[in-house]
């Protein structure tokens, strides 16, 4: 039987392989039950993008399914009948995005502008009947089957991207807070930047997979150049802002010299403080 290198990642090489005694593998009866307590016995294991997986892993997935059952390199079994399994996908994606936003005709039943109380999309049964669709094109019969459930998530709405983009600055802030250099500063970006940004890192199709490769272009590599040639100081409150006629944005200086706790309110950051709370300590 031919095991590729990743499959032997998750249940060990079989005896006689290169490397069999050092080849531990993932999927093992400890690994499963190490979060167990006396009242919750349930393990729960994810296959995120599962449809890039190969048909090795997908003919393991099937016993699994089937029998609730593994056997390892080694001939040791294991049991998965306590185990929930979650596997994500991206297929259906692009025919979501595709009833969105149609290229020709006229839009139909799907609402894309809708305003609801928490800003969300709808999800609508066409979509939903096509991400479906579009699963059941690319997985075989004998997979989909023993699945209990299938599940079509929404496209992230306005509410969803603007606390992902909050979170991901957040991120960086923390990274500033723990410099080695000691310069410590706080930045706020104001509503035209944020849009900005959003612009550049989201759209319908991949939601907001881009955008951490955004704010690394536009705040993060800025920023790092102000610091490398001493225009930012130990302090400085930066604001960060973005015109319309501009493909970047603007950085200027708000305030100099303030304490860690204005910097925190100044940036309207929790984080912030939480970070210098955390050097001080």
């Amino acid at each position: 039987m031919n095991f590729s290198h990743e499959i032997a990642k998750l249940i060990g090489s079989p005896p006689g392989y290169l490397g069999h005694r050092e080849t531990k593998p993932a999927l093992t009866q400890a690994a499963l039950d190490q979060y167990h307590t006396d009242d919750v016995k349930i393990s729960i294991v994810l296959f995120d993008e599962i449809e890039k997986a190969s048909d090795t892993l997908w003919n393991l997935l099937l016993g699994i399914l089937d029998k609730a059952t593994i056997t390892l390199g080694d001939n040791s079994k294991v049991d998965f009948s306590k185990t929930m399994i979650f596997m994500t996908s991206n297929v259906g994606a692009r025919e979501m995005s595709t009833l969105m936003k149609p290229k020709l005709g006229f839009t139909g039943s799907v609402q894309t502008h809708v305003d609801t109380l928490d800003g969300n999309i709808p999800l609508s049964d066409d979509m939903s009947r096509a991400g479906i669709e579009a699963a059941c094109r690319r997985f075989t019969p004998e997979f989909i089957n023993p699945l209990d459930k299938m599940v079509v998530f929404k496209p992230l709405g306005n509410g969803e991207l603007d606390r992902i983009l909050e979170m991901e600055l957040n991120a960086v802030r923390r990274r500033i807070f723990n410099l080695d250099s000691g310069r410590r500063f706080a930045f706020a970006v104001t509503a035209p930047g944020k849009q900005f940004l959003l612009d550049e890192g989201t759209d319908i199709q991949y939601g907001a997979r881009h955008l951490k490769r955004a704010i690394e272009r536009f705040v993060v590599q800025p920023l790092s150049r102000l610091i490398a040639t001493g225009q930012i100081l130990n302090g400085d409150l930066i604001q960060i802002d973005h015109q319309p006629q501009s493909l970047s944005m603007t950085f200027s200086r708000e305030e100099e010299g303030l304490p860690v706790k204005d910097m925190a309110r100044f940036a309207d950051s929790r984080a912030v403080a939480h970070a210098a709370f955390a050097a001080a300590s």
